[in-house]
């Protein structure tokens, strides 16, 4: 099993700031996307992603 870390994913989920924890492999903009659209439906739209690790 890989290793992952955890992260700190901020992004706007319909025009609204959010962030959500999400433990990752990389850390990539393209991982972090896949982990959101896991979360929220595909009617959503995210966008302005950033990946941080988190404290």
């Amino acid at each position: 099993m890989a290793q992952t870390t955890k992260y700190v994913i901020k992004y706007k989920l319909n025009g609204e700031r959010r962030f959500e924890f999400a433990q990752l492999e990389n850390g990539t903009a393209e991982e972090a996307k896949a982990a959101l659209d896991a979360i929220h439906g595909k009617d959503d739209v995210i966008s302005e992603i950033s990946v941080s690790k988190a404290l």
